[in-house]
């Protein structure tokens, strides 16, 4: 009788069960699917990213005007103190805790970029519950090269406040601002005739964002504060009734890059671009 035979490998397996390795060409090809594949999907989930990020932005700038409105409440309609500079960007805001921050940002190694107590002990904190991260969109992560050598990760804050919005301080003891005296300033908020309309916070420029207080001259068509376009070529603005919304831009003189000295500060807009300008300060107040 003839027994068939089974051939043995060196590793004494039988040689039909014997693994067999990929060759190069099936590496080759497996790899490159992956890329195809990682082609498709990370510039989705950057996008996603992006999306979140806006949310969050929007989510933070709706906490600070619910945290505006408490302040008002809590003080018989007063509106908090929202101290500044001058339209020549010669002057910014004092130090002072009664403000709703108390720090100016910089690109140098000064402490106001880092110490959060300039946010949690100024006058609009405790309604916010002294959350940091409120103050701060998560798209702007923005360093000058001291500031990275340094080991920083990040600057505290990325919002300010519409300067004609609040007591100035000294720049409206007349009962005006100075730096838009045909234009009324909102003491209190029972002044404010159509709260939708009229912008409290937004996400700053991180070249301009330094005291807080977001100011330009009404129809003067020159930027002296820009708002940030970080979400997809636009900013995040809350309104005085509540509600908070994504804005985006039109043209380039808007969209400065987000970094160390790229705005250019003041700067002179074409008037084919001045769309941008008037849909903020269309915003920012109305005449007296």
């Amino acid at each position: 009788m003839n027994i068939p035979m089974t051939t043995q490998t060196t590793s004494g397996l039988p040689d039909e069960n014997r693994w067999r390795g990929f060759t190069l060409i099936e590496l080759l090809v497996v790899i490159a699917v992956v890329g195809i594949l990682a082609g498709l999907l990370l510039p989705a989930l950057a996008r996603a990213k992006a999306k979140a990020q806006g949310v969050f932005c929007l989510n933070n700038t709706k906490q600070l005007t619910l945290a505006w409105l408490m302040y008002a409440d809590d003080h018989s309609g007063r509106l908090p103190y929202n101290l500044g500079g001058d339209v020549s960007r010669k002057t910014v805001a004092e130090k002072n805790n009664l403000n709703w921050v108390n720090n100016i940002m910089s690109w140098e190694l000064d402490a106001d970029n880092t110490n959060t107590a300039t946010l949690t002990e100024a006058s609009l904190a405790p309604y916010a519950n002294k959350v940091v991260s409120t103050y701060k969109c998560p798209s702007d992560n923005v360093l000058s090269e001291i500031q990275r050598r340094a080991g920083w990760a990040a600057r505290v804050r990325s919002y300010s406040m519409n300067a004609m919005v609040g007591n100035a301080g000294d720049l409206s003891l007349s009962g005006v601002n100075e730096n838009n005296p045909y234009y009324v300033q909102f003491f209190t908020l029972s002044t404010i005739p159509r709260p939708s309309e009229i912008f409290v916070f937004l996400d700053e420029h991180p070249d301009s964002v330094n005291d807080g207080y977001f100011i330009n001259k009404a129809y003067k068509w020159d930027w002296i504060d820009l708002p940030a376009s970080y979400h997809n070529g636009g900013g995040c603005f809350s309104f005085a009734d509540g509600h908070s919304e994504t804005h985006r831009w039109r043209f380039a003189s808007t969209k400065r890059p987000a970094r160390p000295d790229a705005a250019q500060l003041p700067i002179a807009i074409p008037k084919s671009e001045w769309g941008d300008f008037d849909w903020v300060t269309d915003r920012m107040s109305v005449k007296r």
